[in-house]
């Protein structure tokens, strides 16, 4: 059966579906000896010879069964595939044998709490994707008491960086004491180390942050390092969350759009 060319990329856990777009765009994908950059291309992956970087994927296609992971990052640990500092890497927290598995998102280096890590691209870009809005709620603990006032700039959205607007979130305090605030809150979008900058912006830095959830997963009972497999249940709840909210597909960006972006 034929199916978008992006989309077998992510199913061979070679890359998300958003970074198999852009190697179509340049041109590192083949079919059948030919270079395709078209992004609404289609392969039968049962009659078709398609190659990523020179090396046929069909194989993987067929092998393939996707793996989906919880982790409770620890601090002090980065989420990417590889690091030149020789810094920690949460992927040597999973056994080998799982296959090459890729963090959905992100948390920064001092953030801990729930990852998610997979070899389907496809659902990286469902939860990933801004339509979708799938609530991501956080413990912050923060330096100072912030007033109700700045909270309350917090929860109606605010300008971090160069005119950078965040969406609305939720904010709730947890406790406070003379030298701190803890807080839970509660993000739709995932813009680069966002609570950080939020908190920057009104003058009280955050001291730890840890995410406990994404839609119904939850981090706890596991400890820090420690994973567990997805139910079932919960792959489904996580795909279906476009349908379940009813959101419309935004159109695909055309090959000269994204070339227009890397520029």
């Amino acid at each position: 059966m034929e199916q978008r060319l992006q989309k077998l990329i992510a199913s061979a856990g070679i890359a998300s579906r958003r970074h198999a777009e852009q190697l179509m765009v340049d041109g590192q994908v083949t079919v059948n000896g030919k270079v395709i950059t078209e992004l609404g291309a289609r392969a039968d992956p049962e009659s078709d010879h398609i190659k990523v970087k020179g090396k046929l994927i069909n194989p993987l296609l067929a092998q393939q069964k996707p793996v989906y992971v919880l982790l409770n990052k620890p601090r002090g640990y980065l989420t990417s595939m590889s690091d030149p500092e020789g810094r920690p890497l949460v992927i040597d927290l999973i056994p080998k044998s799982l296959g090459r598995l890729h963090s959905v998102g992100r948390l920064d280096f001092n953030t801990e709490g729930l990852l998610l890590l997979t070899t389907d691209g496809e659902l990286t870009n469902v939860i990933t994707s801004a339509r979708n809005q799938i609530p991501k709620v956080y413990r912050a603990k923060v330096k100072g008491v912030p007033t109700d006032k700045a909270i309350e700039r917090l929860r109606r959205g605010i300008v971090i960086g160069e005119g950078e607007r965040t969406a609305r979130a939720e904010l709730r305090k947890l406790r406070e004491s003379q030298t701190n605030a803890w807080f839970e809150v509660t993000l739709y979008e995932g813009r680069n180390q966002q609570i950080r900058r939020m908190f920057d912006e009104i003058g009280h830095s955050v001291i730890k942050l840890t995410r406990t959830s994404i839609g119904k997963l939850e981090v706890e009972p596991l400890k820090a390092g420690q994973w567990r497999h997805l139910t079932p249940r919960e792959v489904r709840q996580l795909k279906n969350v476009t349908e379940a909210r009813g959101t419309p597909r935004r159109p695909r960006p055309s090959a000269a759009r994204m070339r227009a972006r890397r520029h």
